[in-house]
């Protein structure tokens, strides 16, 4: 059997009998810093295949001495930290650490991991970049330490490191384009483009200009050259969202580009061959959305060489009140304050059964934020269907207020950057670009 090197490197007495006595654990040869030595330098020098990494402190210029050693691309690393917000673990995350796993440490979760990353180790010699998630465990762009996560964090690992097609399948703000974005990030294109386009976001007559680009003159109002998604995605991966809202005729055109990897811009006699991972997205049941001739049969089958379906919030256990607390937590880290978040509050999240899934989720926690002073209470929740808290009027003007509001302040946060508000807020950045010209042009009544 192929030997797997395991670093560990834990300051804490008892966190270190926890780890250490695991089972699979003694699946590994061991390995640590010397005296004296930190753990970066220890990555450096030793030859490992995991590293699992207790942080006491991780600043920007560990990050950076961390991305140089460039073993993010061949090894699998765990952190484990306190869980306090920090934008140098989540930096590192984006990079290609693989688990972050956060205080109490759930000795399960990493039982599991350790076992089935040797098992994969032995038998391909391979590390896959990978990650895991928290009170909540983080993986990759995905948070969650249900049963149905840890199940998708599996397949997402062993899918990322091929390059065939995904379609990706799951409720609207199950986090689909997370998975996408992960599945890149553990992939052996993860430090080239990962560009994203929403199907049902763009009109009909400028669909073949987005997706393959257009030269001058092509067509009225083409007044320069345009590149298109395929060659801005070059080397990477091209997601290509809600699949299913891409008229038939075009999806035509999309499928003869996935059969002979060519495609030239509109307008152009060039043609320009297409090195792409193709990662679609879609909230319909694929039978059903072929049935009702919204997706092509024979499309379906050039996406969906591994398929890959998300859980919807309500089937992940625990960790619709966990996702709570993150939100908030991170929330708390960004504005500098220390809100809390009641019992009675979590209960009733527990409870509901979220339609809307994480995105609804975190636009609750981004409101009832906003409404609280130092404690997020009942009287601040606002979920679909239910009744409005006491200090929000119940006429239709004043929730309008309140969105309106949501929206300026988090744009203002995030320095006019009208994609990661629109991430924020769980909408599209086209409904969030309507939206400001509504309230542009009532401004100019």
């Amino acid at each position: 059997m192929a030997q797997v090197k395991l670093l560990t490197s834990i300051v804490t007495p008892k966190l270190k009998e926890q780890v250490f006595a695991l089972d699979a654990f003694s699946l590994y040869t061991q390995a640590c810093p010397k005296p004296n030595e930190d753990w970066i330098s220890a990555l450096e020098r030793e030859n490992a295949d995991v590293a699992i990494i207790e942080l006491v402190d991780f600043e920007k210029e560990d990050l950076q001495r961390l991305i140089a050693t460039k073993k993010l691309i061949s090894m699998d690393i765990i952190l484990i930290s306190d869980g306090e917000p920090n934008p140098y673990i989540d930096n590192a995350m984006r990079n290609g650490v693989s688990y972050h796993m956060r205080l109490p440490l759930d000795a399960e979760i990493l039982q599991e991991f350790l076992s089935e990353l040797h098992a994969d180790l032995v038998e391909t010699r391979a590390p896959a970049k990978e990650q895991v998630a928290s009170e909540l465990s983080q993986f990759g762009r995905l948070i969650g330490s249900s049963a149905a996560m840890r199940k998708l964090y599996r397949i997402v690992r062993k899918s990322s490191r091929t390059d065939a097609s995904i379609l990706v399948i799951g409720e609207s703000g199950s986090g689909k384009e997370l998975v996408a974005n992960t599945l890149h990030l553990m992939s052996p294109r993860s430090d080239k483009p990962f560009v994203s386009i929403n199907c049902g976001a763009i009109s009909t007559e400028l669909i073949e200009s987005e997706l393959f680009g257009h030269v001058k003159g092509a067509f009225t109002g083409a007044t320069s050259d345009r590149v298109g998604v395929f060659e801005q995605a070059e080397g990477g991966t091209l997601f290509l969202d809600e699949i299913t809202e891409m008229p038939m005729d075009h999806q035509v055109k999309l499928l003869r580009v996935l059969e002979t990897g060519e495609f030239k811009a509109v307008g152009s006699d060039k043609l320009q061959v297409a090195d792409v991972r193709i990662i679609a997205a879609t909230n319909r049941e694929p039978g059903v959305a072929i049935a009702e001739d919204l997706l092509r049969e024979d499309l379906y089958f050039r996406i969906a060489h591994f398929p890959i379906r998300v859980p919807a919030l309500r089937e992940r256990e625990d960790d619709i009140t966990g996702l709570a607390k993150h939100f908030l937590a991170y929330r708390n880290a960004e504005e500098g304050l220390s809100k809390e978040i009641t019992t009675q509050v979590l209960e009733k999240i527990s409870a509901y059964h979220w339609p809307g899934n994480v995105r609804e989720l975190l636009h609750a926690i981004e409101r009832a934020y906003i409404l609280a002073d130092d404690v997020v209470g009942l009287e601040h929740l606002v979920l679909e269907g239910q009744e409005t808290p006491t200090t929000i009027s119940n006429d239709y003007s004043s929730l309008e207020d309140m969105e309106k509001q949501l929206i300026l302040q988090t744009l203002e946060e995030l320095d006019g950057n009208k994609s990661e508000t629109a991430e924020r807020l769980g909408i599209s950045v086209k409904t969030l670009y309507n939206k400001l010209k509504k309230y542009e042009d009532f401004e100019l009544e």
